[in-house]
Order: C-alpha cells, then structure tokens, then sequence
C-alpha cells in the first residue's frame, strides 16, 4: 500500500481520524447553534442591559430574582475590570511578535499564515469560550484540526505542507485555549470574589512558568525515555501520529490512503454523528449506556491499556454508586482526580529512575496467544 502508515496500521489511524473528526464536527456544530442561539436570544432582549447589577446601578426587578450574595459578587467583579485598550493592544501586539518570530522558528510557515490566523481566532476564541460556558465542553481540538486541513491545504506538499499544518495547529489551539481558560477563570473569580485583574495577573504567571517548564518536562521526557513516541512503547504519544496523518491527508490528499481506507472513513465518520445523535435524542436514562465515539476512537489506535483503565475507573465508581450513591455523587470526582493526579506525578520519579539507568525488577507483558507460545517455546529446554 502507498503512503506513510501502509496496512494496518493506516486503517487503525485514519478511521480512528475519522471517529474523532466526525465527533468533532457534530459538536462543533452543536455548540455553535448553541451559541448563536443564546446570543440571538440576548439581542432580542433589548431592555437586559438595563437589568445588570452593575456599580452604582440596581433594579427592583433583578432584586427580586438575585440573591444578595450573587449582586455582590456581581458589583466586586465589574468594579476592577480589565480596560479594553489594554486587552486590544495586547493581542495586537502578541499578534506582531508571534508574526514576525515564528517563520523564524519554522521557516515554511510564512507570515501571512499566522497573520490570517490571528484576524479570524477571536471569531473561533469567542464562539468556543461562549459554548464552554453554556455546556462546558471546550472544542479547543476541532478547532485545531480546521487550522490544520486549511492552512496545510493552503501551503501545499511542496512547501512544507505537513509541517505548516501542524504548526498552524498549535497556534490557533494556543489563542482558543488560552480565551476559553481565561474566561474559566473569570468565573472562578466572580464565585470567590476575585478581581478580574487578579485572575489576569495569575493567568498571565502561569503562562510564563508554562513555557519554561513545559520546555524542561519535554526534555526530560525525550531524554529519559528513548523510545518515546513510538507505537507499542512505554508513551506512545498516539495523538502525534493522529495530527501528523490528518496533516499528510489535508495536504497530499486520499492518494496516501490504503486499498478502501476511504470508504471505511466515510462509514465511522458517518457513524459517529449518528451516535451523537442518538445520544442527544435518547433520555437520560438511555444515554448513559450510548458510547461516546471519541471514547471509542481513542482505545481503537493506542490499544486496549486505556480502555481497561477507564472500565475499571467505571465499575469502582458504578459498585461505589449501589453503595452510597450521595457519596458517589459528591466525592467520585475528588478520588477520580486523585488517580488521574498520582498516575501524572508518578512519570517524574519514573523519568529521573529511567535516566539514572535503573531497570524495574518485574516486568509483566500481555501477549496474544500464539505470541505468548512462541515465547514459551523459546524459554522451554530442548531434550
């Protein structure tokens, strides 16, 4: 087979491409409408304005209907506000910076890229702010994978069109990100009457720390684990090897894809909107048993060790909720943190043991069966 990922595993990749675009696209969708509803909704009501609680303004109406501590919140939280030149000048010059830095950084990626980049991510940085805000979902991924498709499609293969996507990518991820985090924290702010410049400030923080330690964690990383990346290895990194190909697909075309991979993408990608569909019209009680093609998509490319942590995370909780449901409810996300906590902190000791050269001293593999007779085979003696 042609291209890059021949036989299986290009089947593997591209449906489960297709899985995640599908998905993807089906709630991108949805949460536009979403949004372009509850804005229309907000137009229409031409007197809302006049109902805020701002400083040194109230109103009979809203009075009866917001809780003293919610109006307090209200006015602490629009008294310290962020001036708009500031806010505007800033991305202005973020823009400039980023613009006349990264062709240097990646030199296939021309100026005008990012330029075009930057005029249309506050459309995108608005409309997925918004929707994580009416049903907390952030779509930061699928507006990656639009950067990649258009921008790679626009370099071309011969110039670098790969590289170019997912260059691009990054960047429209970091602005959306960054507008729907900052947002998240807005409201954090007013909940625990914060200012917002405050919430700025520490945002702005963490950012700066972010771009020296993620820099110091990759290279750890890298240099700890020698086979990262790879597929079977101990951080097989899967969601590279996903963009990668989406990259290569946008740019070179259905020419890289194998014998009828096509018409299986197709299939899944069709698959999945109609299960987000079913899903959406299902009633609670029936969507709790409809899979989540994403959680489907995932499993189906980097293997089984996944899917088994995330049953098994499900039956505790679903054994903890026959128990003591009111428990459940209000600690299995505190003990589902936790996991996902510990299981993150324990790759830093597992890195510095790795780089020190030590080795583990049980090594346990999960075989298929003719894999695991072969291996029994080759430890037995002979005679």
């Amino acid at each position: 087979f042609p291209g890059s990922v021949p036989g299986l595993q290009g089947y593997k990749v591209f449906i489960a491409i297709a899985m995640i675009v599908g998905d993807g696209l089906y709630n991108f969708v949805k949460v536009l409408s979403l949004t372009t509803i509850g804005l229309s909704h907000q137009f229409r009501q031409k007197d809302v304005s006049s109902d805020l609680p701002t400083v040194g303004h109230s109103s009979d109406h809203v009075s009866s209907q917001v809780s003293y501590d919610d109006k307090r919140r209200t006015q602490l939280f629009l008294r310290d506000q962020i001036p708009a030149w500031f806010s505007t000048g800033g991305y202005v010059a973020f823009a400039a910076i980023s613009t006349a830095t990264l062709p240097h950084i990646f030199h296939q990626l021309k100026w005008y890229y990012i330029l075009v980049m930057y005029i249309f991510a506050p459309i995108l940085a608005f409309c997925n702010a918004y929707g994580n805000g009416l049903i907390d979902w952030s779509l930061v991924s699928m507006y990656g994978k639009l950067a990649i498709f258009i921008i790679g499609a626009w370099s071309g293969a011969s110039h670098g069109g790969v590289l170019v996507g997912l260059a691009a990518s990054g960047v429209m991820m970091n602005i959306v990100s960054t507008a729907s985090d900052l947002m998240m924290d807005f409201k954090t702010g007013h909940l625990t009457l914060a200012s917002p410049r405050s919430m700025f400030v520490s945002q702005l923080i963490g950012t700066t720390m972010g771009c020296i330690i993620s820099h110091c964690v990759f290279w750890l990383f890298y240099k700890a684990f020698d086979d990262i990346g790879l597929p079977g290895s101990q951080y097989p990194a899967p969601n590279a090897v996903v963009y990668r190909n989406m990259a290569s697909l946008g740019v070179e075309g259905i020419s890289s894809l194998p014998r009828n991979c096509l018409l299986l993408c197709y299939v899944f990608f069709g698959a999945a909107i109609l299960i987000n569909f079913i899903r959406d019209l299902a009633g609670k009680k029936w969507r709790q048993f409809i899979p989540l093609p994403m959680a489907m998509a995932i499993p189906f490319y980097i293997g089984s060790y996944f899917a088994i942590d995330m049953c098994v995370g499900s039956l505790i909780l679903f054994v903890w909720e026959k128990i003591n449901k009111a428990k459940a409810d209000a600690f299995g996300p505190a003990v589902a943190s936790g996991l996902i906590c510990g299981d993150g902190i324990w790759t830093l000791p597992a890195s510095i043991l790795a780089l020190a050269g030590v080795k583990p001293p049980i090594c346990m593999k999960f075989l298929s069966r003719g894999t695991n007779i072969t291996v029994d085979n080759f430890l037995t003696p002979q005679g």
